[in-house]
This record gives C-alpha cells, sequence and structure tokens, in this order.
C-alpha cells in the first residue's frame, strides 16, 4: 500500500525531499535519495525529483511498505489517527486551547514516531487543509517533556494574530517547576541575557554570539531542604528560557537532560520517581484577538509533578488559582 501526502496552503513552496524528511523522520536520509532515484516517489501523476517545488494541493505518492518506510499510522492510507491524548479547554470557530500531556511532541521532526499534537488536533477537527485553505497549527511551542497549555489556530487569520500577541508579550504566561535546591528568598526575578539559538555557524564566525534579553520572574510555593517549586512568569520569550535561567543562578529544573545538574536527576528520578523535566505550562491569559474575549486558560497541574511534590515533602503548601 503506497504512503501518501496532500500538500496543504502551510507546505507550498517547499522541496520534495524537504517534505519526505519531514514525513519519514524514521527513514535514513540516504534511503530517501534512493527512492527518488528508483522512481518510487510520485508528484501528481509524474516523476518526482528532490528539488521540485510544491504547489498547494498537490499529491505526493511513495510507493512501498508502509511499516518500512516508517510512515506513521495516520498516514497510511491517508487515514487520520483516533488517538488523543490531549484534553481540551477552549474551542471557538478560530481558536482551540488544549492540554498537551508530557512526552508528547508537537510536531514531526527527527527522533520523533508516533502521531503528534499537530496530527491529533488535526484529526480531532477532522476537516482536511483543502476544505479550510488552512492547516490547524499551535500558535507557539513547548519543548515534547513540558506539559501543559498550547493554543492552536483554526484559520490563517487567527494564527496571524496569535503570533503578533506572542510576539508583543500581550499574553501572559505563568509555568510551574521543581527546581533543584531551596530558593534563597519567596519572590525574586533573573534578568540575563540570552544567547541567540537561532544564530547561524557563519553568523557567529561572523559578528560574534548575538545575546537576546530575557526576564524572568518567580515566586517560591513551597520547598523542601533539595528541591523547591516555584511559580514562573515571563515577560521575553527566548528558546529554553526558564531551563537557562534557572540553571544559570544553580537550581536547574529538575529532570532537564540538557541544561540540568545530571547527577542531581539521577537521585531524583530514585527518590522522587521523577522521569522528564518538571515543568508545567500552566496558564495563560489574553484577549481572544478575534472576539475580545477575555481567556483565563488553566492546564491541571500533571499527576507526575504532585507525586514528586508529595515525595519530596515539601508540605501542605501548593499552587493556588
Amino acid at each position: 500500500m503506497p504512503v501518501s501526502f496532500k500538500v496543504g496552503e502551510d507546505d507550498a513552496g517547499m522541496r520534495v525531499d524537504k517534505l519526505l524528511r519531514r514525513e519519514l523522520p524514521s527513514m535514513p536520509l540516504s534511503h530517501i535519495f534512493k527512492l527518488l532515484r528508483t522512481r518510487k516517489v510520485r508528484l501528481n501523476d509524474s516523476r518526482a525529483r528532490a528539488e521540485d517545488r510544491l504547489a498547494a494541493g498537490d499529491t505526493v505518492t511513495v510507493r512501498g511498505d508502509p511499516e518500512r518506510l516508517g510512515a506513521r499510522p495516520e498516514q497510511i492510507g491517508r487515514v487520520q489517527t483516533r488517538r488523543r491524548d490531549f484534553q481540551a479547554l477552549f474551542e471557538d470557530e478560530h481558536l482551540m486551547a488544549v492540554v498537551k500531556p508530557a512526552g508528547l511532541a508537537i510536531h514531526p521532526g527527527t527522533g520523533i514516531s508516533g502521531a503528534t499534537l499537530v496530527d491529533q488536533v488535526r484529526a480531532a477537527l477532522g476537516t482536511t487543509p483543502e476544505e479550510r485553505g488552512f492547516t490547524p497549527s499551535p500558535a507557539h511551542r513547548l519543548d515534547k517533556e513540558t506539559s501543559g497549555v498550547v493554543v492552536v489556530a483554526k484559520t490563517r487569520r487567527a494564527m496571524a494574530a496569535m503570533s503578533e500577541l506572542f510576539s508583543s508579550g500581550a499574553v501572559a504566561k505563568t509555568y510551574l517547576a521543581i527546581v533543584k535546591g531551596k530558593m534563597p528568598a519567596s519572590s525574586g526575578k533573573i534578568d540575563l541575557p540570552l544567547r541567540e539559538h537561532q544564530q547561524t555557524s557563519r553568523s557567529k564566525a561572523m559578528h560574534g554570539a548575538r545575546h537576546q534579553a530575557a526576564m524572568t520572574r518567580w515566586r517560591l510555593v513551597s520547598s523542601s531542604l533539595k528541591v523547591s517549586l516555584v511559580e514562573v512568569s515571563l515577560e521575553t520569550g527566548r528558546t529554553h528560557q526558564i531551563r537557562r535561567h534557572f540553571a544559570s543562578i544553580g537550581h536547574p529544573v529538575v529532570g532537564d537532560r540538557r541544561h540540568g545538574d545530571f547527577a542531581f536527576n539521577r537521585r531524583a528520578k530514585a527518590t522522587l520517581a521523577i522521569g522528564r523535566q518538571m515543568l508545567h505550562a500552566w496558564k495563560l491569559s489574553f484577549e481572544h484577538p478575534l472576539t475580545g474575549e477575555r481567556l483565563e486558560l488553566e492546564a491541571p497541574v500533571p499527576e507526575d509533578m504532585m507525586k514528586a511534590i508529595s515525595r519530596a515533602d515539601m508540605g501542605e503548601t501548593g499552587p493556588t488559582s
């Protein structure tokens, strides 16, 4: 059974090889080019070449066994996934807000297998990109191992409006994090510029590392001798900002495999049953950009975080709405 991909407006202009790399993430790049060389990839009714540019409405078809191709289950025979790991918080004709569980990636990518949040939300909405003229997509990102609120734009107009809200700082973002050690005060701020994540190697060589202003405010919720639960608000939205900022002051997010304290993480895994970074996108607050309605979105604190709080013996204190 061949695997087919319908090209939506969002993917117009993309090269065929780039589409295949995204949609067949477990397949080595060399195998993708072999499929192209051996004429097993078709663009509409013609042989596809790696450099061919896609247009909305095109169909890319790959001949071969779906399992060997590494296609995600929802792609096989163009049947949408029925799995639904997310919880819906809000929905109207423009937006859908959901709670993403830890471990569910938002988008397909290298090393990502199975249905993503994008796949599941699009399947739940039930209409195809060509019927909408736009493919529903998240208006912002969360790391795979971070749980919490995600806002999905259902229309192109809503996506543009939400992107403007996020870039202008008009969305109030509040997180919960369990960090290493006992915080030195009841509240504080971290005002530390962070190196730009997307800067190219060529730019670094020519101009040096660029830094961006970054501000994180925190409030202590509860603590033990070994860990603290903090409520965090962001005044800027830099990549991995919370994780990088708390690591910079010696209180990394517990379970963070990139910026954290690896020896401490091993101990926390055994004593607190922590299997991922303890970061939760708890609340989002903003005015709906198209209706003017005030939205106060809150994702329940996940069970693994509640268990870790209990095991750490932080007492009865906990996050309050």
